[in-house]
């Protein structure tokens, strides 16, 4: 939420300027305010699950949201039942006159497919598409952010040499406010066999890689025009989701080594060291609060313009 202050605060510029909004008396007293409309693209096969830790993340705003699910119809869904899918989510046909603030498209277990060899690549690109007119901002996850960079910008995916899997740390680079109050240094969830082509991506002029890693690439990336995030990690991660994970390869017959940097001794008995709790409720927080910041307040313009803060305005 935004501060406000007297007209001609001191303190106004200096926080404009570190990407924390401060909003003088007069705009304050003419400020609308709604519940922000979010979007879920649940492309998870435990869809439960994925509900939970993305709704533990959003529900720490002090911002009211109404969410709606959306579910791929050109697909099968084996692992939830359809009497919750029927219940609990809305089809792409039900909300494709609508507009939403917010759209998360989350991660799938389909990397290593070519991506229009996905069964739901024609209905998924359709969603991307009507995203760039319908929604203020999509964050996209992991391999939604795979196919989304693809998608929009060309930037192939590449196999790496064995699956990325543990916890990882984040450089921050520069100082874009979807970062802002985080540590230089940042931990995220990485379970993955492919990361982007950092060739093309810094090659691209429409995007901002704003953190990544040395060793596993680019991590967070963000549009220039503030409408697309992605992010290639799993901050709404519990716990126990990597081990989980660990474990169901192993059932599998998978390689599967030891998450990374996750258990205390790197012993699947061992405590869990969840060191990116703290960031991940950061994050959702300061996604929420730019969305909250730019989007319209008449919902049928949102896609249309946003709100940017004029800086130094008084």
């Amino acid at each position: 939420m935004p501060i406000k202050l007297t007209e001609g605060f001191p303190a106004k510029e200096v926080l404009e300027k570190e990407n924390i909004f401060a909003i003088d008396s007069q705009r304050a007293r003419s400020q609308d305010i709604r519940p922000l409309r979010l979007a879920i693209l649940n492309l998870m096969p435990e869809k439960i699950t994925t509900e939970l830790q993305l709704l533990r993340l959003i529900s720490q705003s002090p911002l009211q949201i109404d969410v709606d699910f959306l579910r791929i119809t050109a697909h099968e869904h084996k692992h939830t039942s359809l009497h919750h899918l029927n219940k609990f989510y809305r089809t792409f046909e039900q909300v494709v006159a609508e507009r939403y603030d917010g759209l998360i498209i989350t991660g799938a277990p389909v990397e290593q497919l070519a991506f229009e060899e996905v069964d739901y690549w024609e209905e998924l690109t359709a969603i991307l598409d009507w995203a760039k007119t319908h929604t203020t901002s999509t964050l996209n996850i992991c391999w939604g952010a795979q196919a989304a960079l693809y998608h929009h910008y060309g930037i192939a995916k590449v196999p790496l040499e064995k699956k990325l899997f543990g916890i990882f740390a984040n450089r921050s680079v520069g100082n874009h406010r979807l970062i802002r109050g985080f540590d230089d240094y940042f931990y995220t969830p990485q379970s993955r066999y492919t990361g982007v082509a950092e060739d093309q991506l810094a090659a691209c002029p429409e995007l901002e890689v704003i953190a990544r890693n040395p060793e596993i690439g680019s991590t967070m990336i963000v549009s220039c025009d503030h409408r697309e995030v992605y992010v290639l990690g799993h901050f709404e991660y519990a716990t126990e989701t990597l081990k989980q994970e660990y474990f169901r390869d192993q059932e599998r017959g998978l390689d599967t080594e030891l998450p990374e940097n996750y258990f205390q001794y790197n012993y699947p008995t061992d405590a869990i060291r969840n060191t990116w709790r703290g960031h991940a409720y950061l994050f959702f927080h300061n996604w929420l609060n730019d969305v909250y910041q730019v989007t319209p307040y008449e919902i049928e313009r949102v896609g249309s313009e946003l709100m940017l803060p004029q800086p130094g305005a008084s």
